[in-house]
């Protein structure tokens, strides 16, 4: 299976912008589905957005829809999150997720997920 490193998190003033990348290591990284998610302290891990293996299917929270883009690129094995308009209350753990599958679909809830980053922090400054 593969591993997850995550990059790119850090303090940014609200308004700005933010890339996070999630570098994947390990085989068949386009065998796997990929999310991130975020958990700021004293809730619960929840989706900010989902890709397919293909990358052709995507979904967002509707927290962040219209703000975030969700992007992969099979051949350098990467996941990426285009963050914009950034709000304190995006501030968070972002951790990015593999779920290996065998059809093209996205997916929501963390249990569904089997691999999972060490995270990085995203604080937002208002």
């Amino acid at each position: 299976q593969v591993q997850l490193v995550e990059s790119g998190g850090r303090l940014v003033q609200a308004g700005g912008s933010l890339r996070l990348s999630c570098a994947a290591s390990g085989r068949a990284f386009s065998s796997y589905a990929m999310g991130w998610f975020r958990q700021a302290p004293g809730k619960e891990r929840e989706i900010v957005a989902s890709i397919s293996w293909s990358g052709g299917n995507t979904g967002y929270a509707d927290s962040v829809k219209g703000r975030f883009t969700i992007s992969r690129d099979n051949a350098k094995n990467t996941v990426s999150l285009q963050m914009n308009s950034l709000k304190p209350e995006d501030t968070a753990i972002y951790y990015c997720a593999a779920k290996y599958v065998r059809w093209e679909a996205t997916y929501d809830a963390p249990k569904d997920y089997d691999v999972w980053g060490q995270g990085t922090q995203v604080t937002v400054s208002s």
